[in-house]
């Protein structure tokens, strides 16, 4: 390879890199946590914002999914990521876009602050406190609390 064209390719992948970096922090963008397995879900409370996060967990072959989010009024709000009207539909979960979440089967939006706190209804399955474990750095919600869960994440399929 020519050392002119070895240069070129360099800098469009570091300005490739760099892109991804700048649109990673692009509000209202989704991001999506590695899977944890068969455990407790542990969720560093720094990694919070005011942009929803997306904790994927597989119990026993069931993949479930819990979302976290920085409210505007600095409380940290947990859900499951599926809806509690349309779940059985298997596209009842949410994607956030710009400062809502919004459904990907029925459209419905939902406000940051609305997260965690609305039981029935077509919401998020909120995650209450006295369903996890939160100090200062963390929040953990028990194994034992997801497979309680498993069941509106029978049909589930995030895409």
């Amino acid at each position: 390879m020519k050392k002119k064209t070895k240069r070129t390719l360099i800098a469009a992948v570091l300005m490739a890199g760099l892109g991804t970096a700048v649109f990673a922090q692009t509000p209202g963008q989704n991001v999506v946590k590695p899977a944890v397995a068969d455990r407790d879900l542990v969720i560093p409370v720094a990694d919070l914002t005011e942009n929803a996060v997306f904790y994927p967990v597989d119990l026993g072959g069931t993949r479930l999914e819990v979302l976290a989010v920085k409210a505007p009024d600095g409380t940290i709000r947990t859900a499951f990521n599926t809806c509690q009207v349309c779940y059985a539909s298997g596209r009842g979960f949410y994607k956030q876009q710009g400062s809502v979440l919004v459904c990907q089967n029925c459209g419905n939006r939902f406000r940051m602050s609305q997260v965690g706190v609305r039981s029935g209804g077509c919401n998020p399955v909120p995650i209450f406190p006295a369903n996890k474990t939160e100090t200062a750095t963390t929040i953990t919600i028990s194994k034992e609390f997801l497979h309680q869960a498993k069941g509106i994440f029978a049909r589930w399929r995030r895409s």
